[in-house]
C-alpha cells in the first residue's frame, strides 16, 4: 500500500509487525537513507545489527543472483529478536525477487526494507509495492526536515530540551542544511549542551551551527543590505550548490531585515539596540549592521519586508514557479533599491 507523508512518519516510528516489506524511494538519496536507517532500526531495535540481525545487501547482489533475497529473509539467526534485511540501490530489477519474498513471506522471517531512487508511476517495483497487503510504499520527498523530524531526531540523541528563540533558529538550520549534515548538528548540539543547567539556547545552536553555510549566508544577506547586487551572482552559485534552499534564503533575509527595522525603531537608537542583542554581536558584526541600519530608513524597511514575505508566501505555495528565481529575484530587487540610499 501507498503511505502518506502523516502515515508514513507513524509507521516508521513504529512499523505494523505484520508488513513483510517497505519501499522508500526519492530524489534524495540521502533523506532515503536516513528514513530506511530509521525504520530498520525501529524494527531490529539499536543492537540489531551488532548481534548480526541485520543482513544487508546491494541492488546489484540481488540482480546477479535474486535467490540471495529469499535466502536472507528465510535465514535463521544466532541471536533471538526480530530480523531485517536491507538493500540499497534497489530498483525495478528487483520486482520479481521482491514479490517472490512478499508470496512466501511467514511471520518470524526477516522484513525486507528496500531503498531506491526517484521511481516513476509506471516503476514496476513502485507498483508491486503500492498494490501489496504485506508491503508499503513510502515516497521521500526534497522537502527540509520539519518540526516533528527535528524534534524526533533531537530526542533520538537525547538532547535537553530547547528554549524557544533556539527552537526556531534550530529549525532554520534546517531548511539551510543538507539533511544528513543537520542530523549531525543535532548529535552534536545533543553533546554539547549535556549537563549544562537550563535550557539550550540560541547561542549554543549558534556554536554548533555549521560555519561554512553560516557565513555565506551571511555574505549573502550583507551584500543585499549594503547595495551591493553585483555581488549577489557568486554567492548564491556557491550557496545553491551547497544546498541551502530558496526558502532558507527567504527566512534569513527576512530576520536580517526584521532586526534592523527593530533596530531602527529603538526608541534608545540603533546601537543601543545592537549592544542589547543576544548572542552578544562581535564588533565587525554589529559594525556591518549598524552601517545597514543608517542606510535604510523605516518605510523602505518595511517595504523590504513585505516583499519577502510575499516570496516566502509564494515559495511556500503550490505555485509552479521556480524557487531558485523567485529568490534571486526578491533580493536581486532589494540590492538595487538599497544601493540608492
Amino acid at each position: 500500500m501507498k503511505l502518506s507523508a502523516r502515515d508514513a512518519a507513524a509507521f516508521i516510528a513504529r512499523p505494523d509487525s505484520g508488513v513483510a516489506a517497505a519501499l522508500i524511494y526519492g530524489a534524495n538519496g540521502m533523506r532515503v537513507a536516513l528514513k530506511r536507517q530509521e525504520l530498520m532500526r525501529a524494527i531490529v531495535g539499536p543492537e540489531g545489527e551488532a548481534e548480526m540481525r541485520l543482513t544487508r545487501l546491494s541492488g546489484a547482489d540481488v540482480r546477479r543472483d535474486p535467490a540471495a533475497l529469499m535466502d536472507a529473509v528465510k535465514a535463521t539467526g544466532f541471536f533471538p529478536g526480530p530480523r531485517g534485511v536491507v538493500v540499497d540501490d534497489a530498483g525495478d530489477g528487483l520486482a520479481e525477487a521482491a514479490s517472490a519474498v512478499l508470496a512466501d513471506w511467514r511471520p518470524g522471517d526477516a522484513r525486507v526494507v528496500l531503498a531506491a531512487g526517484q521511481l516513476t508511476p509506471g516503476s514496476k517495483l513502485r507498483k508491486l509495492f503500492e498494490g501489496a497487503k504485506a508491503a508499503v510504499a513510502i515516497a521521500v520527498y526534497d522537502d527540509p526536515p520539519g518540526r516533528d523530524e527535528v524534534e524526533g531526531w533531537l530526542r533520538e540523541a537525547d538532547c535537553p530540551p530547547l528554549d524557544r528563540a533556539a527552537t526556531d533558529d534550530l529549525l532554520a538550520l534546517a531548511r539551510a542544511l543538507d539533511p544528513g549534515e543537520m542530523r549531525q548538528t543535532v548529535e552534536r548540539l545533543a553533546l554539547y549542551a549535556r549537563g549544562q543547567a537550563g535550557p539550550v539556547t540560541a547561542a549554543d545552536v549558534a556554536a554548533v551551527a555549521p560555519m561554512s553555510v553560516e557565513a555565506e549566508t551571511d555574505d549573502l544577506i550583507d551584500a543585499v543590505a549594503d547595495g551591493r547586487p553585483d555581488d549577489l551572482a557568486g554567492l548564491l552559485s556557491r550557496l545553491a550548490a551547497q544546498g541551502v534552499t530558496p526558502v532558507a534564503l527567504c527566512i534569513g533575509a527576512t530576520r536580517h531585515f526584521r532586526a534592523l527595522l527593530v533596530a531602527k525603531a529603538d526608541p534608545a537608537g540603533p546601537e543601543a539596540a545592537l549592544n542589547r542583542a543576544r548572542p552578544p554581536l562581535n564588533f565587525r558584526r554589529k559594525d556591518a549592521l549598524l552601517r545597514q541600519v543608517r542606510r535604510w530608513d523605516a518605510a523602505a524597511l518595511d517595504r523590504a519586508l513585505a516583499l519577502l514575505v510575499d516570496t516566502d508566501l509564494q515559495l511556500r505555495s503550490s505555485s509552479r514557479a521556480p524557487g531558485q528565481a523567485l529568490v534571486e529575484r526578491a533580493l536581486i530587487r532589494l540590492a538595487v533599491a538599497g544601493r540608492g540610499r
